[in-house]
């Protein structure tokens, strides 16, 4: 009868959900299948992510870009409400976190702990919150993650096997993201503006020291973030992340950056620069932190560590959340207004706190190989004490902002890297002539050896005057009046320290490109001197004043010639102009 038919049907209804629940809960991860000593490869964390978009509604799984590894980043987003738009989600006022995996696959416990989490979310033994959604990306270095070896980072403690450091171009991607040498950068960029993340997280291993702790925790420098932001990161955001941790059994102190021999003498906070994860987003006005497990703790424990931390971040979300964007929205909107802007920064050595740090004594015994006395720790005496904790930076340089930047068309690789980044930017629809601040480049100092595909251009000192230019059809104009402001005064103002200047993509002004026959120009140099009483003065003067300029005739003509009306005007003139005034427009 209708009765039992309708019974049936509620008894399979119940039943079909209790075996597609227990199938839920039985996806077990590579990591859990191998007694937790193992961590996910590549694909296994990719087909996992893949299995659960299939069997939930609250997940689904994106590609966002290539990879230098000719394989597709992937984005794992988890929401709710099954919606996976994230100008929806900031509509709605929900606070949106990043989680990046991988970037260095030799420390995956990222990888593994971002698996158990979105597993449990979906299986419901962790509830994530109406207000929060997620964005994971699985593993960021993928060309490092298939380059899988048991005898990478020789120190670590676990698991058995795991990735390489350097990506498929064995670029440090940690180093990657201001100057995007890798496809893996530029697919970063776009993911992180889509998502426009509240709070952005870089799961990593540390090394050095060895001390009782877990877990460390690099938060991006409050001062540098500055504003309401930073207060309110240092004083209200990071305590709190620490208070829960603790309630879940581990005590976190600030990442281990310590200036003496042995971590008890103290450490400053490390200085997060653009080239960084946590220095990039900052650009962005988003709060940032690299959680950094210790290299010697089991693979388990700093797993459990991670997927932990990530619970509490989610937790400060749900109950902060409305704060959280506040700020975001106040900085943006003071960051398009603001006139000056930090570009450099000094450690304030007379100020200081304390922290609480849970160590092994330190002591020195015979080197077995050496013979000389080596460093140990002893595990068999810990303590607790509190430490000194410099974490106070003041600017160093001061920038007033421009009106506007003025960039010719022939820098695509830099007009590239802007757009990557949203710049708002327009090209001139005419030939146009403008009077500009310019900036002469006077001194530098090059690095001696490569660093991440580049040398280092650094204490870089300049000369501005103010010229009327000639600028063509096609070349961008970008006028700072948007929240890219900070990202453009950081990488266009050369004396910043991951400037595109530092980062040498403006090296071909470095060096001259026209240049003359002595025996010619000998006769056309004494020209100059005659037409030119100034030159020939100081001329004179330098004869005087250095002997050996005195004895070199060839020195004496490339003086002349640099004084003169032939000398390009294109050598060390850095190619990226300021409009100092609004009224040009």
């Amino acid at each position: 009868n209708l009765s039992e038919l309708a019974f049936m049907f509620k008894y399979l209804l119940f039943f079909g959900t209790v075996l597609s629940f227990n199938k839920l809960v039985a996806q077990i991860t590579p990591f859990e299948k191998g007694d937790k000593k193992v961590t996910a490869t590549y694909r296994e964390a990719i087909d996992f992510y893949k299995e659960l978009d299939k069997k939930s509604a609250k997940v689904t799984v994106q590609t966002m870009g290539n990879t230098d590894a000719n394989l597709p980043l992937h984005l794992v987003l988890v929401s709710n409400d099954a919606k996976f738009d994230p100008k929806q989600w900031h509509l709605k006022h929900k606070t949106v976190i990043l989680i990046n995996n991988g970037i260095h696959p030799g420390e995956p416990d990222g990888i593994d702990a971002s698996m158990l989490l979105v597993r449990d979310i979906v299986n419901g033994s962790i509830l994530l919150p109406d207000n929060v959604c997620l964005g994971i990306i699985p593993v960021y270095n993928i060309g490092g993650c298939l380059n899988r070896s048991a005898n990478f980072r020789v120190d670590q403690n676990g698991p058995d096997e795991f990735g390489f450091r350097g990506n498929s171009q064995n670029l440090d991607l940690n180093r990657d993201f201001i100057k995007c040498d890798s496809k893996e950068a530029r697919s970063f960029a776009a993911i992180y503006h889509f998502l426009d993340p509240d709070i952005f997280l870089d799961n990593h291993v540390s090394n050095g020291a060895d001390y009782q702790h877990v877990m460390t925790l690099l938060t991006s420098q409050h001062n540098k973030l500055g504003g309401k932001m930073g207060d309110y990161l240092q004083k209200t955001f990071e305590p709190e992340i620490y208070r829960l941790m603790k309630q879940k059994g581990y005590d976190l102190v600030p990442y281990v950056n310590f200036y003496g021999e042995t971590p008890e003498q103290g450490w400053t906070e490390y200085f997060d620069g653009p080239r960084y994860s946590s220095g990039y987003t900052t650009l962005f006005s988003t709060f940032s932190f690299v959680p950094e497990t210790h290299m010697l703790k089991q693979y388990w424990q700093r797993v459990d560590a991670t997927y932990q931390l990530m619970q509490c971040f989610i937790t400060f979300a749900k109950l902060n959340g409305n704060m959280l964007q506040f700020l975001r929205i106040d900085r943006k909107l003071r960051v398009q207004m603001q006139q000056k802007f930090e570009v450099d920064w000094t450690l304030d050595k007379t100020q200081k706190t304390e922290i609480e740090f849970k160590g092994f004594t330190a002591g020195k015994k015979p080197s077995l190989i050496s013979g000389l006395p080596r460093l140990y720790y002893d595990r068999e005496k810990p303590f607790t004490k509190k430490i000194p904790f410099l974490n106070t930076y003041v600017p160093s340089l001061i920038i007033e902002k421009p009106f506007a930047y003025i960039i010719p068309q022939g820098w695509w690789k830099v007009i590239e890297l802007l757009q990557i980044n949203k710049v708002n930017m327009r090209s001139f629809s005419a030939d146009t002539s403008l009077e500009v601040e310019c900036y002469t480049i006077t001194e530098y100092k090059s690095g001696a050896n490569p660093y991440e595909n580049h040398h280092g251009n650094n204490n870089v000192k300049i000369n501005t005057q103010k010229k009327k230019m000639n600028f063509r059809k096609g070349d961008y104009m970008i006028i700072l009046n948007q929240t890219a402001n900070r990202f453009l005064m950081e990488t266009l103002e050369p004396q910043a320290k991951d400037s595109y200047f530092a980062w040498n993509f403006f090296d071909g002004i470095l060096a001259q490109k026209e240049g003359y026959s002595n025996y010619v120009f000998e006769e056309t140099a004494l020209q100059i001197l005659n037409e030119n009483p100034s030159i020939k003065t100081a001329l004179e003067l330098k004869k005087k004043e250095d002997e050996k300029f005195a004895n070199d005739g060839g020195a004496q003509l490339d003086f002349i010639y640099r004084q003169s009306k032939y000398f390009e005007p294109a050598y060390m003139q850095y190619p990226v102009y300021r409009v100092p005034q609004k009224k040009f427009f």
